[in-house]
């Protein structure tokens, strides 16, 4: 049995979205093969953007954020749910990431050494993405481009690996059955803790 911290980024809290009931099935799926499971919705978590390096490097991360630090530092596998805006991921998560991604947690510089040392090694990862346009005309003509970047330059940078993806595309024309079928699939998928 794993540790499972599903990450709900989307911005919207007061409406419910596909999103939720996608991250909803797969910790429903995830508990019912008795995995430990952990939510946090980052839209509940009031934080500033960083602005500086500085701020980055040194400056000590908003207390309102160490719950999530202590989260993520305590799961063997993160679920991270957004919906695509504007090609990437939502202003909030991004923002998110990087206050709660910092130096002395998530890596450490090493000198001699560009790429540091990883800070969240052992640990697996899924991205679950929901768009406006069909997932194939994202992967194929867009190659993917800010999941791949989120996988490789955050998530892989801090150790998270493997780092797998479901991208669910045209979520304005699913229909209910379709919607099962995605249900479905995430619960699978908590279940396996993948």
């Amino acid at each position: 049995m794993r540790r499972i911290l599903i990450l709900q980024g989307h911005p919207d809290t007061a409406t419910p979205h596909l999103l939720h009931a996608l991250a909803d099935h797969y910790r429903q799926g995830a508990e019912q093969a008795g995995h430990e499971v952990r939510t946090l919705t980052i839209a509940e978590h009031a934080f500033p953007l960083l602005r500086s390096q500085q701020a980055w490097t040194e400056e000590p991360m908003p207390h309102a954020l160490e719950p999530a630090r202590d989260a993520i530092a305590w799961c063997e596998h993160l679920v991270l749910c957004f919906p695509l805006w504007l090609g990437d991921m939502p202003a909030l998560v991004k923002g998110f990431l990087e206050q709660v991604m910092r130096p002395h947690f998530a890596f450490e510089y090493v000198d001699g050494n560009p790429l540091g040392r990883k800070g969240l090694t052992g640990r697996s990862a899924r991205v679950v993405v929901t768009m406006g346009m069909p997932a194939a005309i994202y992967r194929h003509v867009y190659r993917a481009h800010s999941v791949k970047s989120l996988e490789r330059n955050i998530l892989g940078f801090v150790g998270f690996a493997p780092v797998r993806e479901t991208l669910i595309g045209s979520v304005e024309t699913l229909d209910a059955d379709d919607c099962r079928k995605w249900f479905t699939r995430l619960e699978k998928l908590g279940a396996k803790a993948d």
